[in-house]
């Protein structure tokens, strides 16, 4: 359960709206091994954690601790209103789309209250932090990166966490016309920015988020000063079936383990 202080700011961070979000239940994949690491990983629209935590139990990583939460349902203009799991309202899948800044600083501040209980580098204990996500899930796991970056959601909340890793599949850089400007207005983003990994892959023939959306995305963030960053392309994929990627899970938190 959230503290007091953790519901304020999820339900908080979005703006002044002040909007109930609901979240799904939370699957938790314990390390087999020493616990050298905690990602959360977010799923893709529609979907939710129990099928994303079967999959990382089964993954070589025995140091790593996942945390599989799942997004609120929520009404999506993508599918005309229709209701389903989403971490934002979303009209198009791309970099040029709206960005529902609410819906992104929301779920930005419940994955990092997940976070904020894991031994950190205050603690003799600790453990490094990530957050990694596919599709729509990324996308929250980019713009997560931003507001680590400028120490606050775009609300100018407080960010309450340090992040060591990111990881996005096959997703789109929110906020992307002003990332650059407000990185180039704060020396701290910049320092930030310099020593975060972040891994970006992408599935060539990925038809929903386009492969150019994943290159603009990197293009970008390298742009704005987030120089300690990967992109790998893969052929013949689609956000549509995500098992040729998902064979690609294993080496990718490497970084972060």
């Amino acid at each position: 359960m959230p503290t007091h202080h953790a519901a304020w700011m999820i339900n908080h961070a979005g703006g002044r709206s002040g909007r109930i979000v609901d979240y799904g239940r939370t699957y938790v994949v314990r390390p087999k091994g020493r616990h050298l690491a905690t990602i959360v990983w977010l799923h893709g629209l529609g979907d939710n954690g129990a099928s994303w935590s079967q999959l990382l139990d089964s993954l070589p990583l025995p140091n790593i601790k996942w945390i599989c939460p799942t997004a609120a349902t929520r009404p999506v203009a993508a599918f005309g209103g229709f209701p389903c799991t989403a971490w934002f309202d979303v009209e198009d899948t791309s970099i040029d789309g709206r960005d529902d800044i609410e819906g992104l600083d929301a779920s930005a501040a419940h994955i990092a209250n997940l976070l904020s209980s894991e031994p950190s580098d205050e603690h003799v204990s600790a453990v490094k932090l990530g957050i990694g996500g596919f599709s729509m899930g990324a996308t929250v796991a980019l713009h997560s990166v931003a507001c680590y970056a400028h120490g606050k959601f775009t609300s100018g909340i407080p960010y309450p966490i340090t992040l060591n890793a990111v990881i996005s599949l096959s997703g789109w850089l929110p906020c992307s016309r002003t990332l650059r400007s407000k990185m180039e207005s704060s020396h701290i983003a910049t320092r930030r920015a310099a020593s975060l990994p972040i891994l970006l892959c992408h599935g060539r023939a990925d038809e929903v988020v386009t492969y150019r959306n994943g290159e603009r995305s990197a293009e970008i963030l390298r742009s704005s000063g987030f120089s300690y960053l990967s992109f790998k392309p893969y052929n013949g994929y689609s956000s549509a079936n995500t098992t040729p990627e998902n064979s690609k899970l294993s080496p990718l938190p490497r970084s972060i383990n």
